[in-house]
């Protein structure tokens, strides 16, 4: 039983940065524009959220604020530098997959040349502990208490606050109905009105919004508050792109695609605590790899089923 615990505790904190990275992809594409940039993002908010830690750590504020004040300044971060893709993709029309390509190569360099010059690191380094052992009173709740309240990180309940949101938004909205026809049949909702290069900016803005947050989660929840030029995000924006997909570009079925794919990255870790698994005799790295091969049989077998918003990806030119 303490080993289930184990697995659930340690897999929501992995699930929360894919689940609100894909969610981010999930607005930009319905919106049109393709985001290959998630990487990227990531790796930006991260960036600059363990910036705002590494300067507020000496401080005699309180932990769980710092993290919040640094999740928004990782929230703003994001949604500066997913503007560079809505720009060359919305204004310059140019080829999305290659603009978020080269926005996933920019980043670690950028962070390695700058960690060289200011810390001589490749990345930074924090001393802050954003873990919680127990909530008050919540964690006291038999086997409930056991399993989402104790040995936890308050990003958990910020990410799943943040899925119902986009959930609200994304369906019981007028903005989201309008972003959704944006991605599919933009010169449909020109026609009525719609302001299609508006809402392109906000669904990749939203992206980025969400993808900074997830980056710092990430951070947060797999690095320990770290952050590093060489290792960057290690593949959870693709890794996201594809629990997108996966979950049929919709928040629910994104959501448990998420808990798939962490709680297979979570066991993989977790070999030696699982006898029947640890007396394989299997090397370690071959379930590290689990996650990346569940992901390519998982996108073999839906991706005929696979619907992805009609336009996304083809640059719109307003009607005259």
């Amino acid at each position: 039983m303490n080993t289930l615990y184990y697995l659930i505790q340690n897999t929501l904190p992995v699930a929360i940065p894919l689940l609100l990275v894909a969610l981010g992809g999930m607005f930009s594409e319905n919106s049109g524009v393709i985001n290959i940039a998630l990487e990227g993002i990531m790796l930006f908010g991260a960036f600059f959220g363990c910036l705002a830690v590494l300067f507020m750590q000496n401080s005699q504020m309180n932990v769980q604020l710092i993290l919040i004040i640094a999740m928004i300044i990782a929230a703003i971060s994001g949604i500066v530098y997913s503007m560079l893709l809505a720009w060359a993709s919305i204004n310059m029309k140019a080829d999305q997959t290659i603009t978020g390509t080269a926005l996933n190569m920019l980043i670690p360099a950028a962070i390695l040349l700058f960690s060289k010059m200011k810390f001589n690191s490749d990345g930074i380094t924090t001393s802050v502990s954003f873990y919680i052992k127990e909530i008050p009173v919540l964690g006291k709740i038999p086997v409930i208490g056991d399993l989402f309240f104790k040995n936890t990180y308050i990003t958990v309940y910020i990410g799943l606050l943040l899925l119902i949101i986009s959930t609200i938004v994304f369906y019981m909205t007028r903005f989201g109905l309008r972003l959704r026809a944006c991605g599919e049949h933009p010169h449909a909702a020109d026609s009525v009105g719609i302001s299609v290069y508006l809402m392109r900016y906000m669904g990749v803005g939203i992206s980025g919004f969400l993808g900074g947050i997830g980056g710092f989660f990430y951070s947060v929840g797999v690095m320990d508050g770290n952050v590093n030029g060489h290792t960057g995000v290690a593949g959870f924006g693709f890794l996201a792109l594809a629990v997108m997909i996966f979950g049929q570009w919709r928040p629910i079925k994104i959501f448990f695609a998420s808990l798939f794919f962490a709680f297979l990255r979570t066991l993989a870790y977790s070999v030696a605590l699982i006898p029947f698994l640890s007396n394989l005799g299997i090397n370690q790295t071959f379930y590290k790899m689990l996650p990346y091969i569940a992901t390519m049989i998982a996108l073999m077998f839906t991706s005929k089923r696979s619907r992805a918003p009609k336009a996304e990806g083809i640059p719109f030119t307003k009607s005259r």
